[in-house]
């Protein structure tokens, strides 16, 4: 299985391409910066065929992409996103500021991609015979997810987003942030996991569930909370 991910934009925001046959297969990508020119040759150097676009949550450092790496593809690609950030994605300007604007001026296609589909709690999507679970996780954007993917012979790998990252968490103090929402997700969606998740998130290096239960101070606290 090739599971890459490539810092791109200002923001160094994580695209991760999933490929469980590795190059020269299909693969699912989870979160496209404004940066599409680095994504599509990157999957072109792995001979990687696009059939499916997860996106973590709204911001435009996440969904910049989106539009124009599945124009670029010869077939349709599906985007999933919650439903909580759907109109950040099909208005990416308006609902980015200064960023939108900018990226907007500078030529990015920031038009809607034509398949966009929502997601549900716990809801499985599938993508190049891999099957990712939704796991809404509402803090950081009120339409925030996780994807747990669970491969036989892998160990599970949670794409956390700006959820949870490598000691530490995802801000709140943006429009549909909330801090006592996000660490409620925490204790309800994260904490149940066994500590050999990977955690690949949005932005950072990688990690573990069980890394961030022992030295992530937000996760102490709220252990230390639920004793």
């Amino acid at each position: 299985m090739l599971i890459e991910g490539i810092p791109l934009w200002v923001a160094e925001t994580n695209a991760w391409i999933v490929a469980p046959a590795g190059p020269g297969g299909e693969c699912v990508l989870v979160d496209a910066p404004p940066d599409p020119t680095a994504i599509l040759e990157r999957l072109a150097a792995h001979g990687l065929r696009l059939v499916a676009l997860l996106s973590t949550h709204g911001h435009i450092d996440h969904i910049g992409g989106v539009a124009p790496v599945v124009r670029a593809q010869d077939h349709e690609v599906p985007v999933r996103i919650h439903d909580g950030d759907r109109h950040m994605l099909l208005d990416p300007v308006g609902t980015s500021g200064a960023f939108g604007r900018i990226l907007a001026d500078e030529g990015l296609d920031l038009r809607p991609p034509e398949l966009v589909y929502g997601l549900d709690d716990g809801e499985s999507v599938s993508g190049a015979g891999m099957t990712f679970t939704a796991v809404h996780t509402p803090g950081h954007t009120q339409g925030s997810v996780c994807f747990l993917l669970e491969v036989e012979g892998e160990a599970p790998v949670l794409f956390s987003g700006d959820h949870l990252f490598a000691g530490s968490i995802g801000r709140t103090d943006l429009p549909g942030g909330n801090f006592q929402q996000l660490m409620t997700s925490m204790a309800e969606k994260v904490l149940p996991l066994a500590d050999d998740v990977r955690v690949l998130p949005g932005h950072g290096p990688t990690t573990t569930v069980g890394r961030e239960k022992s030295t992530n101070p937000f996760l102490l606290e709220l252990l230390a909370d639920r004793r």
